[in-house]
C-alpha cells in the first residue's frame, strides 16, 4: 500500500480498503483527525469538532453502506445533527446545539459516513467567499491569501486539503459549484428536493437551496446521491429520482446537443482565464462526439439578480428575528454583520408583493431554462467570471449592501439560474491560471435529468483526469 494510501483513494476506494480488511475505520478516522490538526488553523476550514462523536459510532457498530467508514464533515448551516452546534456562521447562533438528526444526516449514517466536525462558512451563507466575522476566513489551500469561495468554502477548502474525501455542502446560487471550482473538485447540485430538507424545513430560500457535496471523483459524488437521494415522510413535493447514478457515471451519455455560452448573462466581465478554461471544455465535448454550438440560454439575468436578493432577505428574516426575540435583543448591531443586517432590514420594508413578484420571476427562469433543454441536452460556460478571489475582495465589510450584492454576481453570474429553475448542474475541474490556481467548467442539464449530467462527468473526468491535481503542501501525508 502506498504511504498515501489516503491521499490516493476516494471515499468509494476508502470503504473498499475497509471492507477488505486493509484498514479500520479507527485508522481512517486517526488519519483525518491528524490531517485536520495538520492543516488546522491554517485554513480555519473546520469551526466545530467532533471527533468523538464519530468514535463512539465506530465502536458502536457502523451500518454496511457505500461507505461505512469514511470520515466526514458537515457545513455548518442547514443540516441538524444532534448535539452539535449549528451556528450558520453568526455571532447571533453562537452556541445552538441541534436536539435532532435532520433526514439527510440521518442518511449519511446510515451510508457508514463517520461525521467529525462542520465546515466554515459565510454568515447565513450569503456570500461567494468564507469570511464571516463571527470565525475568520477560510483560506484556499491553493494560496492562503485567497478565498476557497462560498458559501461551502469551509468544506471545499477542506476536501481540497485532503482532510476528508468529500464534504457536505449546500447551494442556493452556486454555493456549492463556486466553491468546487475554486479549489480543483467537482461540485454537484441535484435537482431541487432530490435530496431532502426534513424533517423540520421543507425547502430553502424559496426551493433554491439545494444540499450535497463537494468530492474529489465523480462516483463519490454519484454513489452519495444515490444513498441520500428521495423524498422525506410528508414532502409536499419531489423530484423524479431517476437513478442509480453511480451507474450512470460508466455509462456513456451518446451524442450531445450542447449549447455553450461563454459570456456573463449579466453582460459583466469574464476573465480571460475562466473564458479560455470553458472554450477549452467545449472544445474537447467536441472531441468526444458531442455537438456544441455557442447560443443565449435566453432568461433574464438582470430579473433573477432582483428576485433573488428580494427571496433571500425575507427568508433569512424570521430566523433572525425569532432568534433575536429569543435572547432578548432588540437592537441586531453586532450581532450579526452590517451587509447581512441591512439586507434584513431592507426586507422588513418590503411588500408581500415583492415576494410573490421575485417567486414569479424563478418561475419565469424555469420557463426559459425548459424552452432551452427543448432544443439542448446540456448548457455549459465558465463555473465562475473571476478565479478564485483575495480574501477581502468579496467580503461584506465595509460595503454597502449594493457594492457587495453587485460583486457577489459580478464573480459568478452562470449558477443561480439552475437554482431558480430547480435543474441539476456542476462544476468540473477545467484549466488552471497562469499562476497555478485551479478553475472549472460549469455544465446543466434539464430538470430531473441529474443521471445524465453524471454521465457526461464521467465522460469528462475519465478523458481529462484530475485526481491527480493536488495544492502544494497539502498533497501528502502531512502539510
Amino acid at each position: 500500500m502506498s504511504l498515501d494510501w489516503y491521499s490516493e483513494a476516494d471515499g468509494l476506494g476508502l470503504a473498499a480498503m475497509v471492507r477488505a480488511g486493509d484498514v479500520t475505520a479507527d485508522d481512517l478516522l486517526d488519519v483525518a483527525v491528524s490531517r485536520i490538526e495538520a492543516g488546522e488553523p491554517a485554513l480555519n476550514a473546520v469551526v466545530h469538532r467532533f471527533e468523538a462523536q464519530g468514535r463512539a459510532a465506530i465502536a458502536a457498530g457502523l451500518p454496511a453502506g457505500p461507505f461505512t467508514g469514511v470520515p466526514f464533515l458537515l457545513k455548518n448551516t442547514g443540516t441538524e445533527l444532534a448535539g452539535t452546534i449549528l451556528s450558520t456562521g453568526s455571532r447571533l447562533f453562537d452556541g445552538v446545539v441541534s436536539v435532532a438528526d435532520s433526514t439527510l444526516a440521518l442518511r449519511y449514517k446510515a451510508a457508514g459516513l463517520v461525521l467529525i466536525g462542520k465546515t466554515n462558512t459565510p454568515e447565513f451563507a450569503l456570500s461567494f467567499t468564507t469570511e464571516s466575522a463571527a470565525f475568520g476566513p477560510a483560506h484556499n489551500p491553493w494560496d492562503l491569501g485567497r478565498s476557497p469561495g462560498g458559501s461551502s468554502g469551509g468544506s471545499a477548502a477542506a476536501v481540497a486539503a485532503g482532510y476528508v474525501p468529500m464534504a457536505h455542502s449546500s447551494d442556493g446560487a452556486g454555493s456549492t459549484r463556486v466553491p468546487a471550482a475554486h479549489c480543483g473538485l467537482f461540485g454537484f447540485k441535484p435537482s431541487r428536493m432530490l435530496n431532502p430538507l426534513g424533517p423540520v424545513a421543507v425547502e430553502g430560500i424559496g426551493g433554491m437551496s439545494t444540499p450535497h457535496a463537494v468530492t474529489r471523483s465523480v462516483r463519490d459524488s454519484a454513489a452519495l446521491l444515490d444513498a441520500t437521494a428521495g423524498a422525506d415522510i410528508g414532502d409536499p413535493y419531489a423530484a423524479p429520482a431517476r437513478g442509480p447514478f453511480l451507474a450512470a457515471v460508466g455509462t456513456a451519455p451518446g451524442r450531445l446537443r450542447i449549447g455553450f455560452t461563454p459570456d456573463s448573462p449579466l453582460g459583466t466581465t469574464v476573465d480571460a482565464d475562466c473564458s479560455a478554461a470553458a472554450a477549452e471544455a467545449a472544445r474537447l465535448c467536441e472531441a468526444l462526439g458531442h455537438e456544441v454550438e455557442v447560443t443565449d440560454s435566453g432568461y433574464d439575468a438582470e430579473a433573477l439578480k432582483s428576485a433573488w436578493r428580494v427571496i433571500v432577505g425575507v427568508n433569512v428574516l424570521p430566523a433572525v428575528t425569532a432568534r433575536a426575540a429569543a435572547l432578548g435583543i432588540t437592537d441586531l448591531t453586532g450581532w450579526i454583520e452590517e451587509v447581512n443586517l441591512a439586507w434584513i432590514e431592507e426586507a422588513r420594508r418590503l411588500p408581500a408583493t415583492a415576494y410573490l413578484a421575485a417567486i414569479a420571476t424563478l418561475h419565469a427562469t424555469a420557463r426559459a431554462l425548459g424552452r432551452f433543454f427543448q432544443r439542448y441536452d446540456v448548457l455549459l460556460s465558465p463555473s465562475t467570471a473571476e478565479p478564485p478571489p483575495l480574501l477581502g475582495q468579496l467580503a461584506g465589510a465595509g460595503k454597502s449592501l449594493d457594492e457587495f450584492y453587485d460583486g457577489f454576481w459580478r464573480h459568478a453570474p452562470f449558477t443561480c439560474a439552475f437554482n431558480a429553475a430547480g435543474c441539476p448542474a456542476m462544476s468540473v475541474p477545467f484549466g488552471m491560471t497562469e499562476g497555478g490556481l485551479p478553475l472549472g467548467a460549469h455544465f446543466g442539464a434539464g430538470f430531473g435529468r441529474d443521471a445524465l449530467l453524471f454521465a457526461l462527468a464521467g465522460q469528462i473526468e475519465n478523458a481529462r483526469p484530475w485526481a491527480h491535481r493536488r495544492p502544494p503542501g497539502f498533497s501528502g501525508t502531512g502539510r
